[in-house]
């Protein structure tokens, strides 16, 4: 059916919700989902039923050659895991996210993500030929798929941030992942510093012990916030931050 003439006019006039809701939706599990998350907006990411791991890249949608940057986000922030107030850095020393709000207190930098031999090794093989939806699938085949959208290829993968999963090292050097991390329910919001491209995949993690096959599926959404402020927790959490969001703001002068 189509709409009444004015129809989507009036729609777009409505009220915007008190928490800035825009849009939600639910990926999945094993699926990819991307989206530019724009500059004044933030992405929240809810765990549906426990045990979830969404592996995360990011770009700067304007320019994807600067991309989120793994080893730079660790040392500047003197931190091996992420949590609420702390950033995502650029390699161009820019804040792509910030994570203003987390119910988990631990995302794992370290774990990396799945391939299709390894899957497979794990899992056994289930080719979408013939198993269908319920197909094996692998975070790298699935991320390498999605960035081929934007005109990225597999030399444009970066390393990821596991969302929900947690990996600790002891003193050997011996990496270690925890079980049931994340809790059903749990969440964490990234506001966008600038317009980013955000790319996520919700296969399992490639440390999970689970000898089954079975990714979890999240809820993604995406609300109006404001911009941070001189008292923000992730500009203040660590003093290279607040350089990094100066470099962040002439950026959009």
């Amino acid at each position: 059916m189509f709409a009444a003439p004015g129809a989507a006019k009036r729609r777009s006039l409505q009220k915007m919700p008190e928490n800035g809701m825009l849009w939600e939706t639910t990926v999945r599990g094993g699926e990819t989902w991307s989206h530019i998350v724009k500059r004044g907006t933030a992405l929240r990411v809810m765990d549906l039923e426990g045990g979830g791991n969404v592996a995360l890249l990011c770009y700067h949608a304007a320019n994807p050659t600067e991309r989120f940057n793994l080893p730079d986000t660790l040392k500047a922030q003197h931190i091996a895991r992420l949590t609420r107030g702390f950033v995502l850095y650029s390699d161009m020393g820019r804040i792509l996210l910030s994570m203003t709000e987390d119910t988990v207190g631990w995302h794992d930098p370290l774990g990396g993500y799945s391939n299709a031999a390894l899957v497979e090794a794990k899992y056994g093989e289930a080719s979408y030929q013939r198993c269908r939806n319920e197909w094996h699938q692998d975070a790298f085949t699935g991320l390498l798929v999605e960035i081929g959208k934007y005109g990225l290829r597999e030399r444009d993968l970066t390393p990821s941030l596991n969302l929900f999963s947690k990996v600790w090292v002891d003193e050997s050097g011996r990496m270690h992942f925890v079980e049931n991390h994340s809790t059903a329910g749990s969440m964490v919001e990234l506001r966008a510093e600038l317009d980013t491209l955000v790319v996520l995949n919700t296969c399992q993690h490639p440390m999970d012990p689970n000898p089954q096959y079975a990714p979890k599926p999240v809820r993604v959404s995406i609300r109006r916030v404001p911009p941070a402020a001189a008292d923000d927790a992730c500009r203040l959490s660590r003093p290279e931050n607040e350089r990094g969001f100066v470099n962040t703001e002439r950026y959009h002068l």
